[in-house]
């Protein structure tokens, strides 16, 4: 039986800004099994994104554990972190994050350039991806020349490219009307039936009614985790 993805325990993150200590995360304890689907629910301030850039190996908690791929971040440098990050860890985020005057296949293949892998496979897997997220069609198109939909599949497929066991989803319907926001959630379900470990921070109770669990966050702690 494999382990956790991500377990974090007693977890804090404290800012220094001007002097004055700012606790964002207060103690936070969470688990992430391969093949969860979790939404993290919160006002603006509760601490759910500083969360998910913790789970996600981006910063480091400043007190308490936190394992990543069985892996404690503690113990590890940061060119470390960088490839556990790129081994373990896929992100999607509300702004997609593509480069504007790269083609879509060139977005997705991006992650594995620092894996070294070369420029033909590059490609070969980055096509790939696109049609699992159907979007062969658009392989040579530039970010400008497709919806937002469209721009935010081709994110995630960026995001799956390296085989990571935990996709991290940051408000990932947020630039998105109803409707395309609906596919893009129904892409993630199916990327998480097919066994990717899903984790949305959302702000947006419908959608976070949909994952299999939510927790619920206010002033850096969680206050609850409803039964899904």
């Amino acid at each position: 039986m494999s382990p956790p993805a991500v377990v974090a325990t007693g977890v804090t993150r404290t800012y220094e800004l001007d002097g004055v200590s700012v606790p964002a995360l207060r103690g936070v304890s969470l688990t992430v099994d391969d093949g969860d689907y979790l939404a993290i629910v919160g006002a603006s301030g509760s601490g759910k994104s500083t969360l998910m850039h913790l789970l996600g190996g981006l910063d480091r908690p400043t007190a308490g554990s936190l394992v990543i791929g069985g892996r404690d971040v503690a113990t590890l440098s940061a060119p470390e972190m960088a490839r556990l990050r790129n081994e373990v860890i896929g992100f999607v985020f509300q702004s997609f994050h593509l480069l504007p005057r790269t083609t879509a296949r060139d977005n997705v293949a991006l992650p594995l350039v620092y894996r070294g892998v070369g420029r033909r496979e590059r490609r070969a897997r980055a096509a790939e991806m696109l049609e699992r997220v159907g979007l062969a069609h658009r392989v040579d198109h530039r970010p400008n020349q497709m919806s937002g939909g469209e721009q935010q599949r081709v994110a995630i497929a960026r995001a799956l490219v390296t085989g990571p066991s935990v996709l991290l989803a940051d408000e990932p319907t947020g630039n998105l009307d109803s409707a395309t926001g609906a596919s893009v959630l129904a892409l993630l379900e199916s990327l998480n039936a097919d066994g990717v470990a899903v984790v949305l921070v959302t702000h947006d109770r419908e959608v976070a009614a949909r994952a299999h669990r939510r927790i619920v966050m206010r002033d850096g702690v969680v206050v609850d985790e409803p039964a899904a």
